[in-house]
C-alpha cells in the first residue's frame, strides 16, 4: 500500500506523520472520510514503520512515508502525483506549520484547526473528539466513538495474559521500571501469566523488569524492535489485560476491547485517555490546580503526577477489571 501502488480516482490526503497512538485516535476521522467521500483514494502521510498498522486498521489507501524529527512537523509531504490533491486535510496539528505544509501542495480544499475560516482549536478536547468535530464542521459526520478495530484473525502468543508493557517514547510518560516489576511479580504471584512487551530499544528495559519480577527470560516478547504489529495486535487482542503507561499499546488496548490500567502523568486521560467504559481503568493524581494537560508530555524525566501512582493501586485497578466478554467488532471497510 506504500507510495502510488493502489487503485485509482481523485486523491485525498491526510497528514497524521506521528505514532501508533496517533494513528489509532485518528481512525474514527479516517473512517469518516472515506465514508464521505466514495470513489476517492485516501493517501495518508505518515511514518514508513506504520505501514503494517496502516493496512491493519484499514485507515487509508496508501500510505505515503512522511515524517519529522520526532514529532515535529515533517519538512515536505513526497507527493509523488501530478495532480495536487482533491482534498487535505491536516490531522497533525493546529498550527501554520502543518497548515502550510498542506498548502504548498495546492490542494483542491483544505481542512484545518489554523485555517482563519475554520473551527476553533480547543486545548483540553480528547484526541479522537478533537479530529471528528475538524471534519464535522466541515460537513462530514465523524463518531469518535468509531475506534474498533477487526479482531485479528492469527493466534495469541500468549492467549489470556497480562501484558505489562513498561516503555514510552518519552520519559515524562514512563512509570519507574521497578515499580512495573512489582506490579508483574504481584499478579504473577496471585496467579496470573504475565508477559512483558517493549518497542523498539527498550529490550534492556523489558528484559530488567521481568527479572525483577521473578519472571522467565520466555516472558519477555519482542526483538531489536519490538513486536511486529500484527503479532501486538494478536498479543493483545487475547490479553486478559494490559498495563501500560499513555503510549500507542494504550490506544490499541482501546481499539481491540481489552481490559486495560492506563498510568498517566503529565496529560489528563480526559484528553488522551481510553474511552469512558468499565473495562478501562484509567490512573491519574493531579494536583488541586492542575488542568487538562499541566506536565510536559515529552520531558525526560517522569511527571510527578504519574510518580504519585503506587504499585498497589495497579494491582488493585487490574484485578477490579471485568473480564473479557464478546464485543461486536466492525468487519472489513466498504
Amino acid at each position: 500500500m506504500t507510495g502510488e501502488g493502489a487503485g485509482g480516482g481523485p486523491r485525498v490526503l491526510a497528514l497524521r506523520a506521528l505514532g501508533l497512538g496517533d494513528l489509532l485516535t485518528a481512525v474514527p476521522a479516517l473512517r469518516a472520510l472515506r465514508r464521505a467521500l466514495p470513489g476517492h483514494q485516501l493517501v495518508l502521510a505518515a511514518p514508513q514503520s506504520l505501514e503494517e498498522a496502516v493496512r491493519t486498521t484499514e485507515a487509508a489507501d496508501v500510505l505515503l512515508p512522511t515524517g519529522g524529527a520526532g514529532r515535529e512537523v515533517p519538512e515536505e509531504v513526497p507527493w509523488p502525483w501530478p495532480e495536487p490533491p482533491r482534498l487535505a486535510l491536516d490531522l497533525h496539528g493546529n498550527g501554520p506549520p502543518s497548515r502550510d505544509l498542506l498548502a504548498r501542495l495546492a490542494p483542491g480544499r483544505l481542512f484545518a484547526y489554523a485555517e482563519a475560516s475554520g473551527p476553533s482549536w480547543r486545548p483540553d478536547e480528547h484526541e479522537r473528539a478533537r479530529w471528528c468535530r475538524l471534519l464535522t464542521w466541515y460537513g462530514i459526520p465523524a463518531d469518535p466513538a468509531d475506534l474498533l478495530l477487526p479482531r485479528p484473525g492469527a493466534a495469541s502468543p500468549a492467549p489470556g495474559a497480562v501484558v505489562v508493557h513498561p516503555g514510552a517514547d518519552a520519559g515524562a510518560r514512563r512509570w519507574p521500571a521497578d515499580r512495573f516489576a512489582s506490579v508483574a511479580r504481584e499478579l504473577s504471584d496471585r496467579g496470573a501469566e504475565v508477559v512483558v512487551t517493549h518497542g523498539a530499544r527498550e529490550g534492556a528495559l523489558a528484559h530488567g523488569v521481568a527479572e525483577r519480577a521473578g519472571l522467565p527470560r520466555g516472558a519477555v516478547l519482542g526483538g531489536p524492535e519490538g513486536l511486529p504489529f500484527g503479532t501486538l495486535a494478536t498479543l493483545v487482542a487475547e490479553a486478559r489485560a494490559v498495563v501500560v503507561g499513555d503510549t500507542g499499546l494504550a490506544h490499541l488496548a482501546s481499539a481491540l476491547a481489552t481490559p486495560s490500567v492506563v498510568l498517566f502523568g503529565p496529560v489528563s486521560p480526559a484528553v488522551w485517555g481510553p474511552p469512558p467504559h468499565d473495562r478501562h481503568r484509567p490512573l491519574w493524581r493531579p494536583g488541586p490546580l492542575d488542568g487538562a494537560a499541566p506536565g510536559d508530555p515529552h520531558g525526560p524525566l517522569p511527571d510527578p503526577r504519574l510518580l504519585r501512582l503506587a504499585p498497589h493501586e495497579v494491582v488493585e485497578a487490574v484485578e477490579a477489571l471485568p473480564r473479557p466478554r464478546p464485543v461486536h467488532f466492525p468487519g472489513p471497510a466498504s
